[in-house]
């Protein structure tokens, strides 16, 4: 039997004797050291009730300072009461602001105010979740232009003039800072017994807009990342569920682990995404969906 002669491989990439560690690798620090948000500053759009009042909840016991943003006179009370006990016994700092996300000067300025507070309160503007976003369910030969106008100027613009002013402030400081976006698995597909075509063309932009920027804000340091629920029962979802309760056969049928999604599932990937336990992590997206996407 003859021989098989090797052709050797050979690569056309020429690497230097030793590769210096990046700078923006996080010291040897402890894994829970990782996960943590000491002295640190968070925002959160949508912060005045569902996801994002929970989401603020997981800053506050990560250990962040929270800033909360909504277009709501005042939060939901429940919720935000309990949020001011636990920062005062934490000896951290909760507010609230009032803004409009699809005005640029609104956002502009309560961003500015937020890292004004924090840089003061020796805990800098580290991070921002824009959460803020709006549902319809509407079919698409029937969407009035004016809605599907609307889902675009919240989701999409209030998204971008929320993280377009967090990153000019992160140059301005010099921060290294992360960027969450709260997207949807309805960027990826087309949700069954579900008419909101706007809803989630909105989604899937933001999935978008997150890979764009984050091209051009790594050279900052600036990581942005989105986070993509699939089902979640919040005010929202519970009342088209109420309206229509076929609807929630239809979404247990993909539930690979037999429930739908709660606003506490997304404390954690949250937290991970703001930390130093993602800081090689950018322009990716976090889908946490309970198996929904991996089942036809």
């Amino acid at each position: 039997m003859g021989s098989i002669e090797q052709t050797p491989v050979v690569s056309d990439i020429s690497l230097p004797a030793h590769i210096p560690e990046s700078n923006q690798t996080p010291s040897s620090a402890p894994t829970n050291k990782l996960f943590s948000l000491g002295g640190r500053t968070i925002a959160i759009t949508g912060g005045g009730r569902g996801l994002g009042i929970t989401l603020a909840s997981a800053v506050l016991e990560a250990g962040g300072h929270a800033a909360c943003i909504d277009i709501l006179p005042e939060p939901s009370a429940t919720e935000w009461a309990a949020l001011q006990k636990l920062a005062k016994s934490s000896k951290l700092s909760i507010s609230y602001h009032k803004c409009d996300i699809t005005s640029e000067e609104d956002i502009s300025k309560c961003l500015d105010e937020i890292a004004e507070a924090g840089t003061a309160a020796n805990a800098p503007l580290t991070g921002t979740i824009a959460c803020a976003g709006i549902q319809q369910k509407v079919p698409a030969v029937e969407y009035p232009i004016d809605g599907f106008r609307r889902i675009m100027d919240v989701n999409v613009t209030g998204t971008f003039l929320t993280i377009k002013h967090t990153a000019r402030i992160f140059i301005k400081e010099g921060t290294k800072g992360s960027v969450v976006m709260i997207a949807s698995m309805s960027g990826q597909v087309a949700n069954r017994g579900l008419t909101c075509s706007a809803y989630n063309t909105s989604k899937a932009a933001v999935q978008q807009m997150c890979r764009s920027v984050a091209q051009e804000w790594g050279q900052y340091g600036i990581r942005v990342n989105t986070l993509s629920p699939g089902y979640i029962r919040t005010a929202m979802t519970d009342e088209l569920l109420t309206a229509e309760p076929e609807v929630e056969k239809t979404w247990m049928a993909g539930a690979l682990l037999g429930r739908l999604g709660a606003p506490e599932d997304f404390k954690a990937p949250a937290v991970f995404l703001l930390a130093d336990g993602s800081s090689f992590m950018t322009g990716a997206d976090l889908r946490v969906d309970g198996g929904h996407c991996a089942s036809a």
